[in-house]
């Protein structure tokens, strides 16, 4: 029963460490939001001043018409430079999180299963019903584990593809 108690112990300790790994990864990428939005913030602060001194030396609604339609390009280029910097740096961060969740998780199943199918292996004569019930059980567990991360793995291929497919269509655009 020792080997069993060390086992999960190693487990839980896994576990926080790669918890923290988490944290800092996730502090990372935050700042690394914090520093787009900064710039996209500055940016859009020194072109709203611009727009508005070429506002002010308007003389004739040609001339509005004219400037208005110079702002509407770059404005469509920048949303979607924007909103690339802004999926890279989440799809990053996901990644991380997925990859180590998905390591941390398969090793934490692998302890618990070895860790059942010994206690299951002493079971007291009489109980195979049930130990098959419980059998049963951590496969359809783990069964479900897998279909919910196959389906997280899909559906982040599709966000990945839809975001490629804005970008070359705004790309063509300019």
């Amino acid at each position: 029963m020792n080997y069993s108690n060390d086992q999960l112990i190693a487990t839980q300790k896994s576990s926080v460490e790669a918890l923290a790994g988490l944290s800092e990864k996730a502090f990372a990428s935050f700042e690394k939001l914090v520093e787009l939005n900064m710039a996209a913030s500055k940016a859009l602060l020194g072109e709203s001043i611009s727009h508005l001194q070429a506002l002010s030396e308007i003389k004739d609604p040609k001339e509005l018409l004219s400037l208005q339609s110079e702002l509407v390009k770059p404005m469509a280029e920048k949303a979607a430079s924007y909103s690339r910097h802004l999926y890279e740096i989440l799809s990053g961060a996901g990644a991380e999180f997925t990859k180590t969740l998905e390591s941390t998780s398969a090793e934490s199943q692998k302890t618990v299963t070895e860790l059942l199918e010994t206690s299951l292996k002493n079971a007291p004569a009489g109980s195979e019903a049930a130990v098959a019930v419980i059998k049963s059980a951590i496969t359809a567990g783990n069964t479900a584990v897998e279909t919910a991360q196959k389906s997280a793995k899909q559906a982040a291929q599709l966000v990945e593809s839809n975001i490629n497919a804005i970008s070359t269509a705004a790309q063509k655009a300019e």
